[in-house]
């Protein structure tokens, strides 16, 4: 099957051609449940057999496992025939004894390892090394900056720290890779437009990778920072299009929206989403993925796949045909920005 491509060159130098669906590989690492190997390779290779081409992954899932299973995927695939991520900003080490590990109640059964934030110069190099060897290739498409938001590091102050430490060293690394020809594009994989907007107005990014706040539920990143980025050629790739999973769960008691239980007030605008949805005979989650699609500066969604069904399902949704009238009605009860871009590109 032949999905869609989006291409993109910011410089007329860089060009890299995106497939609309790609693969968020953080399932990969266990995400929430333990995967087999066999069920890990047979999710891969039923993406590739739909025509997926575009792979994201990083050292944090799995701690290493995501990555390492990547290898024996694409080991024997000729390296020009697909577009490869990960990220930067953390290192690992062996735990002292007793002392807690992290990701554990995230990631389940991975390698005994504490994760160390590191934006640094040096840390950078060290990752992509790293990354190199657990993946198996010799080169890597596009490097993102991961987790520099308050998500992560908890505080707007400890947030500051982050991202001065990674403009005063991670920064010119990831330039120095990229004028090298050791990777085509860098930028940053975060959980909040605010600091793609920061990073953009002090540096020369290619790319974000932005999970969850531009989707069918979200759109307060139209009001500065997509603009920007579509002004100075910036791609978009969206992460999380389901926001964690209330988007193709529907507002279901339990259903999770960035990570935990979905409070009352999302339950409440998914289930008015849901309705809209439902008298044009759409399917949500086909709307949510199509919806960030229709944005000219976005070159790919990537839903995560844990598992051949839920692969499946992302292609049905990659496929589906919106009706106009749907994203006209959605404006006019107020559940999408009048501004959203909704025509097909």
């Amino acid at each position: 099957m032949q999905l869609k491509t989006r291409h993109w060159d910011r410089t007329g130098t860089n060009g890299i051609e995106f497939t609309e669906l790609g693969f968020g590989a953080a399932p990969l690492g266990n995400l929430y449940r333990a995967l087999s190997e066999d069920d890990a390779q047979a999710t891969l290779t039923r993406a590739w057999d739909l025509g997926v081409r575009y792979f994201d992954t990083a050292p944090l899932y799995g701690l290493g496992l995501s990555e390492t299973r990547m290898n024996r995927f694409l080991r024997g695939k000729r390296r020009d025939d697909y577009v490869l991520s990960t990220k930067i900003g953390r290192l690992f080490r062996l735990p002292d004894k007793g002392e807690d590990r992290d990701c554990i109640g995230k990631f389940f059964d991975v390698p005994a390892r504490k994760e160390i934030y590191d934006y640094s110069y040096d840390g950078v190099m060290r990752s992509v090394e790293f990354s190199l060897e657990r993946l198996g290739v010799d080169r890597i498409d596009i490097l993102f900056a991961h987790d520099l938001d308050v998500f992560n590091h908890k505080t707007q102050a400890a947030l500051d720290a982050k991202l001065a430490e990674f403009m005063a060293g991670g920064y010119r690394a990831l330039l120095a890779l990229r004028e090298a020809g050791v990777i085509k594009a860098f930028g940053a994989g975060v959980n909040e437009w605010q600091p793609c907007q920061w990073l953009t107005e002090r540096g020369d990014f290619d790319l974000f990778l932005l999970a969850g706040r531009y989707t069918l539920l979200e759109q307060e990143a139209l009001a500065t920072f997509l603009p920007m980025a579509q002004a100075r050629g910036i791609g978009i790739v969206i992460g999380g299009p389901y926001n964690s999973g209330i988007l193709a769960t529907g507002p279901k008691p339990g259903a999770f929206y960035n990570y935990d239980p979905a409070p009352q007030a999302i339950l409440d605008r998914v289930a008015r989403i849901e309705a809209v949805c439902l008298r044009h005979s759409v399917r949500m989650v086909d709307a949510a993925f199509q919806f960030p699609l229709c944005h000219p500066a976005v070159v790919s969604v990537i839903p995560g796949g844990q598992g051949v069904a839920e692969v499946n399902a992302n292609l049905a949704a990659a496929t589906a045909v919106m009706p106009p009238a749907l994203w006209d009605d959605l404006k006019a009860e107020g559940l999408l920005r009048a501004e959203a871009p909704t025509g097909a590109l």
